[in-house]
């Protein structure tokens, strides 16, 4: 708990600072809080701050899931907010700079409220601290920059047009300097390990990589944070950015890329023996992301929109397979230096919840390594092979499968699993009630 007098000193350094922002991020990694005259920020440090705890399983529009218990049959009760261990972050990405405390939810007794995503994540790095284990771990984040006016509808970028695939190029990195610049800058300020930059296939697409952080709180947090920033510039240069996972029909998807290695009590990277292949506790790791990988799909992908990234050769995975320097699987072993040796999982979208896509993958690799099963022969060439077992690609049958699975069980709070898939259902009986001007154009005059 951050000390009380921690408030008046954070003030005194910060004079031209008047207000507070402090939040949670709910299921589908949208922030939810407050907005406060600075002279509460010892209040929001003490944890006095109160939210309904309904406020972390909200649909992904905010609306409360109607037929969830945390809503209307308990009365909609708050809980208790407390500060994560990151306390105050000053926030210069609005109109006037701001203090932000980032919050994550418990009931009155200070026990984790486990439908919160990062109290989620928290109780599978425990079992590792348990162990005597620490998990190092950093993301790859994709995402467009798109003119807000074209409605995801071009490709109209920074006053052009272009149909051309800018793979890498660095060039297009030219051509939005101003954008990343800033966005680096806020990285700085906030003490994200912004890493390399590269322009991605789509016109206006980047990735962007945060360096590995030997704390999966931490690397989940960041990646958050990231994509507030990466917005908040992009607003401030007249642009829009996007981490939807489809937002063109005929361009990329966005994916987010995890790295991960495991490190014992002595410092050493027990995915690492001297050979290529890796220790048998990385295969087993692998064993244990593939079992639960298809139970999975409904965190790694949690919107209609997601499941258009999982079209065939589209460079996101679409069968359950692994292999060693192989892109075109959903886990890849990368080459290099022994004591580098980890794993990449590259299947949740980039509009997937780092929280939960964190609790998903160290959550599956733990239970890996406890059964110590060796996994299949790894995929050598095509990934996307019609004969390899196929992750779901319907949304609903991922919801089925996730809310169904003994693995996730053993991952999640039932009220979790419970709130998500609620949450997941509200949103599919929307979607299906609207009708697009597409689908009408096509069918009125004809049928």
């Amino acid at each position: 708990m951050t000390p009380k007098d921690t408030a008046t000193d954070w003030i005194a350094k910060h004079p031209t600072v008047k207000t507070v922002q402090a939040g949670a991020y709910d299921l589908n990694g949208q922030l939810r809080g407050k907005r406060m005259p600075i002279q509460n920020l010892e209040k929001v440090l003490d944890g006095k701050l109160r939210m309904p705890v309904s406020l972390a399983v909200v649909d992904v529009w905010g609306n409360d899931v109607e037929d969830n218990a945390l809503v209307f049959e308990t009365g909609d009760g708050d809980g208790v907010c407390s500060p994560t261990e990151h306390g105050i972050v000053l926030n210069n990405l609005g109109a006037a700079p701001s203090a932000f405390v980032q919050l994550e939810f418990a009931d009155e007794t200070g026990a984790p409220f486990l439908a919160d995503p990062r109290q989620a994540l928290k109780s599978v790095v425990e079992r590792f601290t348990a162990k005597g284990l620490t998990v190092v771990v950093a993301t790859e984040l994709e995402f467009y920059l798109t003119d807000p006016e074209s409605d995801f509808v071009s490709s109209q970028v920074s006053g052009r047009t272009s149909d051309r695939y800018a793979t890498v190029s660095l060039e297009e990195l030219d051509h939005y300097e101003p954008i990343l610049n800033d966005v680096y800058r806020h990285c700085e300020e906030q003490g994200i390990p912004a890493d390399a930059a590269i322009s991605e296939n789509g016109t206006g697409q980047f990735e962007i990589n945060l360096n590995h952080v030997p704390d999966p709180m931490r690397a989940a947090d960041d990646a958050m944070a990231f994509k507030r920033i990466v917005r908040s510039v992009a607003r401030s240069h007249g642009k829009q950015a996007t981490f939807m996972a489809k937002p063109f029909g005929d361009r990329s998807g966005s994916g987010l890329h995890v790295h991960f290695s495991i490190l014992d009590k002595d410092g050493n990277n027990i995915f690492a023996d001297g050979t290529d292949k890796g220790s048998a506790e990385l295969r087993h790791a692998v064993t244990g992301l593939l079992n639960a990988m298809p139970d999975s799909m409904a965190i790694f992908a949690p919107h209609l929109n997601s499941y258009r990234r999982f079209a065939p050769m589209s460079h996101a995975p679409s069968a359950v397979a692994w292999g060693y320097e192989n892109r075109t699987v959903a886990v890849r072993i990368p080459g290099g230096p022994d004591a580098a040796r980890r794993i990449e999982h590259r299947v949740a979208g980039a509009d997937a919840n780092p929280y939960l896509v964190l609790a998903c993958v160290l959550g599956a690799a733990l239970r890996g390594m406890e059964d110590g099963v060796e996994p299949p022969a790894p995929t050598v060439g095509d990934g996307y092979a019609p004969d390899l077992p196929q992750l779901p690609k319907v949304w609903e049958n991922a919801v089925v499968a996730f809310e169904a699975s003994d693995a996730m069980a053993a991952i999640f709070d039932p009220i979790l699993i419970e709130s998500f898939a609620k949450a997941k259902r509200q949103e599919m009986a929307k979607f299906a009630a609207v009708v697009s001007d597409f689908e009408r154009s096509t069918y009125a005059d004809f049928v």
